[in-house]
C-alpha cells in the first residue's frame, strides 16, 4: 500500500501537467527480482567468468533501478528474466567499450576542436609508439650521464625553426600564457589592448587567466582602435610587460587600427620592459601558399623583436596539444625556474610527437605533405572533385533505399581557432530523403561505429570529403549498404 500512496500522490501532480503515466504499476514493480535472485541464476555465474562480482552487482542494481523508473513513468508495463537479462548483456559491451572513441569527420573543418583537432603525421605516431614501449632519456643526459632536461628534446629545434634564443613547452598554450604572465608580471600591470582581450575554447579569457597569475590587467584604447599613445599614457612604475594578443579566432574589420608588433617593441626597449606577444594558432610557414589569408609566422614574430612568444603545438602546427614558448633566453630561464612550471609541463608522449612534427618542419614542402593538418588545407579544388566521384561511385554501387545522394560544391573551414575569415572551397556529398528528416538522417550516421560525423545546411546532411580519409569510403559505403535494416 505504501507504494500505491507514494505512486497515486505522483500522478496526481504529474496528470496536473499533462504527463501520462502507468494506471497501475504495483503488478510490475513486483516482478522486479531482487539483487540477491539474479546471483543465484546461472546467467549471473556465465557473465561472471569475465566480470568482477563486484562490477555485475552495480550494473545490475543499476538496471533494475531504471526498470523501476520506467514502469513508473508508464515506458513499460512487463517485465521477463530474459529481457534483464539481455539488456544486462547489452550494457556489459557497451561499458567495455572505449569511451573516447574513432569518429569519421566529414565536417570539413580541418582543425576541429570538438573531434580531437591535428591529426598527428606517421613519423609522430611511430615515435609516440616507440617512447610508450620502451624506456627512454626523457630526463637523463647521455653523454654525461647525468640526469638531463625534458626540454632539450625540441628546444634546439624550435630554434633553429623560429630563430628565438631558447624555447620551452608546456601542456597547452593557455598554460604557457599563464606560466609567462605569472613569472614575469605578477603582482604588477600588463598593458594590452582592449580589442585584444580574446576569449579562447571553454569560455576561457585572457583577462581570467591573467587574473590567476597574479598580473594586473591595465586596458588601454578602444574595441575597435588602439594607438601607440594609449600605451605610453599608461606606463608607471607598475608596468611590467606591454602584451599583444593575436586574435587568431576573430577579426575586427572596418575603422580600426592596431599598434604594429615593432612598435610595441620599440616602445618597451625606450622603457626597459619586455614585449610578449600570444600568437593562439601560431605556425611555423606560411600559409598564404595554400591560398588562405596571411597569418603571421612565428619566425617572423621572433624577427619583429618580441621577447616572448606563445603558441599551440595542436592547431596551424599540426602536431600534438603542446603550449610552445620561445624567446629571450635570460626570459624562458625564468619560466622554467618558476615551480608553476612543474604543474603544466608536458609529458613524454607529447614529447615525442612533437619532435617527430617539428623535425618535418626542416622541409617545407615535406612538412606540407606528411602533416595531415597542412596536407588537408593544401589539397586541390580537383583533387576534392576526384574524391567526391569517387566516394559517389562507391555508394552507388549498393545503394542506400529512400536515400538521395549527389555531389555538391561547398567551403570548408580551417577551424581550431585559426584564420576565421578563409573559407576553402571543397565539394561535398550531400544526402536527402522524402521519407525521413534531415536531423534523422544525421542521427543514424552518428549511431555507426565508428560515428560518421557531418553537418546539416539547407535540409541536406553533407559529408565534406576535404576532411575525409581515403580508408573512411569503405566503411561509409558498408553503412549505407545496411542504411534500412
Amino acid at each position: 500500500m505504501g507504494i500505491q500512496a507514494t505512486y497515486y500522490e505522483i500522478i496526481e501532480q504529474d496528470s496536473q501537467k499533462g504527463m501520462i503515466m502507468n494506471p497501475d504499476p504495483a503488478p510490475a514493480l513486483k516482478k522486479i527480482p531482487s539483487v540477491t535472485l539474479l546471483l543465484e541464476e546461472q546467467e549471473f555465474r556465465q557473465l561472471a567468468a569475465w566480470n568482477s562480482r563486484k562490477y555485475l552487482v552495480h550494473m545490475i542494481r543499476e538496471l533494475l533501478a531504471d526498470k523501476r523508473k520506467a514502469i513508473l513513468s508508464g515506458q513499460e508495463t512487463e517485465l521477463d528474466l530474459p529481457t534483464l537479462w539481455r539488456e544486462l548483456e547489452i550494457r556489459l559491451k557497451t561499458s567495455a567499450e572505449s569511451h573516447l572513441r574513432r569518429v569519421i569527420n566529414g565536417t570539413g573543418v580541418v582543425i576541429h576542436t570538438n573531434l580531437g583537432r591535428s591529426l598527428l603525421a606517421a613519423q609522430a605516431l611511430e615515435q609516440i609508439q616507440t617512447t610508450a614501449r620502451y624506456y627512454s632519456n626523457l630526463e637523463f643526459d647521455l653523454q654525461s650521464g647525468q640526469r638531463g632536461s625534458r626540454y632539450s628534446h625540441v628546444e634546439d629545434l624550435l630554434i633553429e625553426l623560429t630563430g628565438a634564443e631558447a624555447a620551452m613547452v608546456v601542456n597547452n598554450n593557455a598554460a604557457a600564457v599563464l606560466l609567462a604572465l605569472n613569472t614575469l608580471a605578477k603582482g604588477k600591470e600588463v598593458v594590452v589592448s582592449r580589442g585584444q582581450l580574446v576569449e579562447i575554447g571553454g569560455s576561457f579569457r585572457i583577462p581570467e587567466v591573467m587574473t590567476r597569475s597574479g598580473a594586473l590587467l591595465r586596458e588601454v584604447g578602444t574595441t575597435n582602435k588602439t594607438h601607440l599613445r594609449d600605451y605610453e599614457a599608461v606606463l608607471s612604475d607598475q608596468t611590467t610587460l606591454l602584451l599583444k594578443v593575436h586574435t587568431s579566432n576573430y577579426r575586427i574589420v572596418g575603422f580600426t587600427a592596431e599598434v604594429p608588433l615593432e612598435d610595441l617593441v620599440a616602445l618597451g626597449q625606450r622603457h626597459g620592459l619586455p614585449v610578449m606577444e600570444d600568437l593562439g594558432s601560431g605556425s611555423i610557414i606560411d600559409v598564404s601558399r595554400f591560398g588562405l589569408e596571411k597569418e603571421p609566422t612565428v619566425g617572423e614574430v621572433v624577427r619583429a623583436g618580441a621577447d616572448i612568444v606563445t603558441f599551440s603545438g595542436d592547431k596551424l602546427l599540426g602536431g600534438p596539444q603542446a603550449g610552445i614558448i620561445v624567446g629571450r633566453k635570460n626570459y624562458i630561464q625564468a619560466l622554467r625556474s618558476n615551480p608553476l612550471n612543474r604543474a603544466l609541463r608536458i609529458d613524454k608522449l607529447t614529447l615525442a610527437a612533437l619532435e617527430a612534427t617539428l623535425k618535418l618542419y626542416r622541409n617545407e614542402d615535406q612538412a606540407s605533405q606528411h602533416i595531415p593538418t597542412l596536407a588537408q588545407l593544401s589539397i586541390s579544388l580537383s583533387e576534392l572533385q576526384e574524391r567526391a566521384r569517387r566516394l559517389f561511385r562507391l555508394l552507388k554501387k549498393n545503394p542506400a533505399a529512400g536515400l538521395k545522394i549527389e555531389i555538391i560544391p561547398t567551403t570548408s573551414q580551417v577551424g581550431g581557432g585559426a584564420l576565421p575569415l578563409s573559407f576553402m572551397n571543397s565539394y561535398a556529398l550531400a544526402f536527402s530523403s522524402e521519407e525521413e528528416s534531415v536531423s534523422e538522417i544525421e542521427k543514424k550516421f552518428r549511431s555507426f561505429s565508428p560515428p560518421i560525423i557531418g553537418r546539416i545546411e539547407k535540409e541536406k546532411f553533407l559529408l565534406d570529403v576535404r576532411t575525409l580519409q581515403k580508408e573512411d569510403f569503405p566503411f561509409i559505403a558498408r553503412c549505407l549498404t545496411a542504411w534500412g535494416s
